[in-house]
């Protein structure tokens, strides 16, 4: 959209207040675009990403990386954290998004302000069905660790993908609750916990399907079998 910038009681030559603030914006626009700062792995940093012709914010997930090709993200209004922009960002479909996959290759660099005009939020659009980006589904790692401060051990169980992030959390306070009182008894000289994180997509193959059995049943099976 082409603005015609009014110049009405402020002399020739002299921009309104609003029009002066548009020029600013698309300025700090080209300098972002002309300017990238480059993105590096593991920072936890806002980034800019490409979202077909728009480029949106997005928060990254440090340790996350799939290798140097993928990482998970979450897009956000351009205004977070104010109060508005979290309404606004309702309205428009960022909040419902949560975690997504990726791909390095879209990413533009780290965040900018200058970005902001060229975001769904700013054209005043939701943000499409298909943003391009696969959900990056959650799974608990259930491991066990020597109890001599060494953190050795290992991963006794892992169960997902969990679809939804509702699901992960329950079989994970599931899991706690019947650890409760048994946690340096199940393994002998471990201690059994129970962590939540993102789903190795590489290491799928060892991962328990959550939807298909009880987890705290894969669990029991798990400590089991170590036992036997």
């Amino acid at each position: 959209m082409i603005r015609r910038f009014q110049r009405c009681g402020h002399g020739p030559g002299t921009l309104t207040p609003e029009d002066q603030a548009v020029v600013d914006q698309f300025r700090a626009m080209l300098t972002a675009l002309r300017n990238p700062e480059p993105w590096t792995p593991g920072s936890a940093r806002d980034i800019a990403v490409r979202v077909g012709p728009f480029v949106e914010r997005a928060h990254t997930r440090p340790g996350d990386d799939h290798g140097p090709e993928m990482i998970a993200v979450a897009l956000v209004h351009p205004d977070t954290p104010h109060a508005s922009a979290y309404l606004h960002g309702r309205q428009l479909g960022y909040t419902e998004r949560g975690w997504l996959r990726c791909e390095t290759s879209a990413i533009l660099g780290f965040w900018q302000p200058g970005y902001a005009m060229l975001t769904h939020a700013a054209a005043g659009l939701p943000l499409p069905d298909d943003v391009g980006m696969e959900p990056a589904h959650y799974a608990l790692y259930i491991e066990a660790r020597k109890r001599d401060g060494s953190r050795d051990g290992y991963t006794l169980l892992r169960v997902g993908p969990y679809t939804q992030t509702r699901h992960a959390q329950q079989d994970h306070d599931r899991i706690t609750a019947a650890l409760d009182g048994r946690e340096t008894t199940l393994v002998p000289g471990h201690r059994v916990s129970v962590r939540y994180a993102p789903f190795d997509v590489s290491d799928h193959q060892l991962f328990a399907d959550p939807y298909e059995a009880d987890a705290v049943a894969l669990l029991d099976a798990a400590v089991a079998g170590v036992s036997a």
